[in-house]
């Protein structure tokens, strides 16, 4: 009755299958925590370089300006490049004499919406695998529990007497998988859940902007483009 039960005694007398069940579990854990931490920081650049090029958009400067200064530039936020995306073709359309309103505001437009899917999907990367984690991990861990048991009990099958002594371990080492891998399988939902919120949030301001400001483009698609942002 004075086993050792601890954690680690408990996965060093687990079957090999069960081990590299616990193995794979804790590399998939680790991964997501890695993705996890990554994605958290990202989102958060992301929103606060949105928020800053977003109050210099509106605080009225010009915007052949603002375009000089976010055109090309790598480490941008997705509403600099959304916006340098429309502003760059506009002008283009402008060069070659194109005049008509509604071909300038359509060509604007497509090249912001093209933007903008690049920019949800470089934010939703990584976003499947967090889904994977969570959801497969539950059932890995049962797969190491359900073969633990089944190791336990044909050992068992060799004993003339059976006891909660004799049992417990088997059980026990079988278990584990089964903690291991809801241990992986929490933070990625809970991760996964609040990131789809934080980039739904993402898109819609991205999507507001892009009507704003096609709006301010069309009013000015007939006199010039160098009107102040919040024209």
């Amino acid at each position: 009755m004075n086993q050792d039960l601890s954690i680690v005694t408990l996965i060093m007398h687990a079957s090999l299958a069960v081990q590299l069940v616990m193995a794979l579990l804790l590399l998939m854990s680790l991964a997501s925590w890695s993705v996890i931490f990554s994605k958290f920081f990202a989102l958060g650049r992301i929103k606060a370089g949105n928020e800053a090029f977003e109050a210099e958009f509106w605080s009225g400067k010009n915007l052949n300006d603002l375009f000089s200064s976010v055109n090309g530039r790598l480490d941008g936020a997705p509403l600099e490049r959304i916006f340098a995306a429309g502003m760059r073709e506009f002008l283009k359309l402008r060069e070659r004499r194109v005049s008509e309103s509604g071909a300038l505001l359509d060509g604007a437009r497509r090249a912001m919406r093209a933007s903008f899917q690049r920019e949800l999907d470089a934010m939703e990367s990584h976003l499947s695998f967090l889904a994977s984690v969570g959801s497969v991990s539950p059932y890995v861990g049962l797969f190491g529990t359900i073969w633990g048991i089944m190791h336990a009990f044909v050992g068992l099958s060799n004993l003339q007497q059976v006891t909660l002594a004799t049992v417990a371990p088997g059980i026990a080492e079988a278990l584990v998988a089964t903690a291991i891998g809801l241990f992986a399988a929490i933070p990625a939902v809970l991760a996964y859940n609040r990131f789809a919120r934080q980039i739904d949030r993402s898109a819609i301001t991205m999507e507001t902007f892009i009507e704003e400001f096609s709006n301010i483009l069309q009013r000015n698609a007939g006199s010039g483009s160098g009107h102040q942002g919040a024209d």
